[in-house]
């Protein structure tokens, strides 16, 4: 282990990334940012009337803002954290811009890429692997992408069979209920158990579905990926390009385009604590002790965080239960290193329970690569040497520089990570969850209805419906 390690604790995989030159989209999310700074600036010292108030700055917040703006009206948003982005956060690190949440784009996520022309901000391919770490008969194997897909496709292929009928409409995920019926309780690891796989066969695929699930495979639900899968376009290579884009500017680019625009009234560190809706009007109250009114709130918060807040009149029955349940993954740790030297841009994955199911290569810097580890609940991020001890199962010679790990389901305003729906929720949640309670709106990733959980695209999709709703209300 390097002395020179360092740890400061604070979640996709792909056989074709490489990253390009920013150019001019990334300047102009630049200036939107010193702007909305701006904004939130004034707002401290502002008491601005509100037309409608917005829970959450994150991608699903600043959606309804910008579209609420648009319509005339006034939003005044509420964070609780001192930042922007909710489960986004674009940072820097190693002198390198990074990706503490959410991380890539898909090619078919139509909403994202019209907020990325409509700002004009670029994309640029993230890096390739020149070599896949996988599971072989007799332990981890090295070989090349192509011997890897050609090894992992047919498999989830096998996985995802029935698939492309219980999801006929993907964007429309009811629409063949009566299918639904028969794999909505399944789990990930119900599905791998139904398979005949061999011991190799299981690992290669249950070291993924762990950390989407978040730990144990019995976490999440078969219909949350396989609607992935379908809207990706129906294939396991479809499904990879969803995780090979990424904006100019970084991931929180839009979102500040978004607010900044919408000349938003932005009020950080302000932690809702209550919403009471009484007389036609809706009372926000804060943990300082502050309260707002309007018309209308829009609660834009992860799922995971709803039973923070005290609901007077209480939640209806789907939501109680999405609150009580949670969507957000519950382990959900991110991890950035820096491998000393010039490393081969190395994908690696392994099987469920080991410390680090899934490393994904990033760009080669003067001191190392960098590279994204997705931890499972084994790996004590705090231990530099069990970090090391872990990235050595891909790279045995490799000698850690640094790194820095986001613990995401510690974080008091996520509790989680990515949504990723449990079994049986799909049939018992919608549609009855993206509807008002009152003068209350729900909006977020984890309860859209095409590209739900773990990308911003189902959060711009959500904020669009929600702030339809909202306008109506205020």
């Amino acid at each position: 282990m390097s002395r020179h390690a360092k740890n400061s604790s604070s979640s996709g995989r792909t056989f074709t990334r490489r990253r390009l030159i920013k150019s001019a989209g990334a300047a102009a999310a630049a200036a939107s940012v010193g702007a909305v700074a701006l904004s939130r600036a004034q707002a401290a010292q502002e008491a601005v009337p509100a037309d409608a108030i917005i829970i959450g700055a994150g991608y699903a917040g600043a959606t309804v803002a910008r579209e609420l703006a648009e319509r005339g009206l006034k939003p005044v948003v509420l964070e609780a954290r001192d930042r922007v982005g909710g489960r986004v956060w674009t940072n820097t690190w190693a002198g390198e811009e990074i990706e503490i949440g959410g991380s890539w784009l898909g090619p078919q996520q139509e909403l994202a890429h019209a907020e990325l022309s409509r700002y004009n901000i670029g994309t640029f391919q993230d890096v390739a692997a020149e070599r896949v770490v996988m599971p072989g008969n007799n332990g981890l194997v090295t070989v090349s992408p192509a011997d890897a897909a050609a090894t992992v496709d047919p498999l989830w292929e096998s996985f995802y069979e029935g698939s492309a009928q219980y999801f006929e409409r993907p964007h429309e995920p009811l629409y063949r209920s009566d299918l639904l019926a028969d794999v909505d309780p399944l789990s990930l690891q119900d599905r791998l158990d139904q398979l005949s796989l061999s011991p190799t066969e299981l690992e290669i695929l249950n070291g993924e579905t762990s950390i989407y699930s978040g730990g144990p495979s019995t976490i999440g639900s078969l219909t949350g990926m396989a609607q992935w899968i379908q809207l990706a376009g129906g294939t396991y290579q479809d499904y990879l390009t969803t995780m090979s884009l990424r904006p100019e500017g970084g991931m929180i680019a839009i979102l500040n385009a978004m607010l900044d625009e919408a000349q938003a009234n932005v009020r950080l560190n302000t932690a809702v604590t209550g919403i009471t809706e009484q007389n036609g009007k809706v009372t926000v109250t804060c943990s300082g002790g502050g309260q707002f009114t309007a018309p209308v709130v829009v609660v834009a918060v992860p799922v995971n965080t709803w039973k923070s807040i005290t609901f007077n009149p209480g939640l209806p029955t789907a939501h109680a239960r999405a609150s009580s349940e949670g969507i957000g993954v519950p382990h959900a740790t991110k991890v950035w290193l820096q491998i000393k030297g010039n490393v081969p841009a190395t994908q690696g994955m392994a099987r469920e329970g080991t410390p680090l199911p899934m490393l994904i290569p990033q760009q080669q810097t003067a001191e190392g690569r960098l590279m994204i580890g997705f931890a499972g609940p084994s790996l004590n991020v705090n231990d530099a040497s069990a970090v090391q001890d872990a990235v050595r199962t891909y790279l045995p010679n490799a000698t850690l520089v640094r790194y820095r790990a986001m613990e995401w389901a510690k974080q008091q305003y996520t509790k989680g990570g990515w949504g990723l729906r449990r079994p049986n929720q799909l049939l018992s949640l919608f549609p009855a969850i993206e509807e008002p309670h009152g003068r209350i709106v729900f909006a977020g990733a984890d309860i859209a209805r095409g590209w739900h959980g773990a990308f911003i695209e189902g959060a711009i999709e959500s904020g669009l419906r929600a702030a339809g709703q909202a306008a109506e209300l205020a």
